[in-house]
């Protein structure tokens, strides 16, 4: 038990027992003499106890609770630093390399492309097919706008320039390569393009119109920067 309780309680019995000797609580004694004692007792009571450590500090709570909450935020902010530092690197490699965003747009030169003529190149690993289409492809198109299409789409939406028709070169079934753009290549039924995989059949602007593939030849973004220059991507 500590010393200061133990004073307290022992300082409490010894005047108890002096209280009781010197006013007896018999019928004749006095108010007063009651009342006087019990404010002594109480007196003794409150009175610090001589082993008491006159030097022992008292505990500063204020202190005491902001070192803790010192304690909590510095530990919170080294969390989210260590978090962040972890993080960072699995973000930053989901952002695309130099070399795959410098390919993220082409630019082509038409100007040597004759009419009548389709080339090839390559876009984000997609081959992109451009077709310099003649008047008659342009008409043969324009001529089916109205036309029961499987995935209709008016030629001027298909063609921003109508002599140029530039198309991604992926059959939009199960991604096969449409046939089409070398000479002698079987054109389908329409003139367009034909898919040998599952029989697939597009028009001259690239719309589906016979076979499983559920829609037309994929646009890519473009921008014409010229008459005769483009800008893919």
């Amino acid at each position: 038990m500590p010393q200061r309780s133990r004073w307290k309680r022992l300082t409490v019995l010894a005047r108890c027992r002096f209280i009781w000797a010197e006013y007896p609580t018999t019928p004749g004694a006095s108010e007063a003499n009651r009342a006087s004692a019990h404010q002594n007792l109480e007196r003794d009571v409150t009175e610090p106890s001589p082993f008491a450590d006159a030097n022992e500090p008292v505990p500063d709570t204020s202190t005491t609770s902001a070192r803790r909450d010192f304690l909590y935020y510095a530990t919170a902010g080294a969390g989210a630093v260590a978090t962040g530092a972890a993080v960072w690197p699995l973000i930053n490699s989901m952002n695309p390399s130099a070399d795959v965003t410098a390919l993220s747009s082409v630019e082509v030169d038409l100007d040597g492309v004759e009419v009548g003529t389709r080339i090839t190149l390559k876009w984000q690993g997609k081959p992109v097919f451009i077709d310099r289409r003649t008047q008659e492809q342009i008409a043969l198109a324009r001529a089916d706008d109205g036309a029961d299409l499987i995935d209709p789409a008016p030629d001027a939406d298909r063609a921003e320039r109508p002599e140029w028709l530039i198309v991604i070169g992926i059959c939009t079934h199960l991604g096969c390569v449409p046939l089409g753009q070398h000479s002698g290549d079987p054109l389908g039924d329409w003139k367009g393009w034909f898919c040998p995989c599952h029989g697939s059949h597009y028009d001259t602007a690239g719309r589906i119109r016979k076979g499983p593939a559920p829609r037309n030849l994929d646009l890519p973004p473009y921008t014409f920067l010229t008459d005769t220059r483009v800008r893919i991507g």
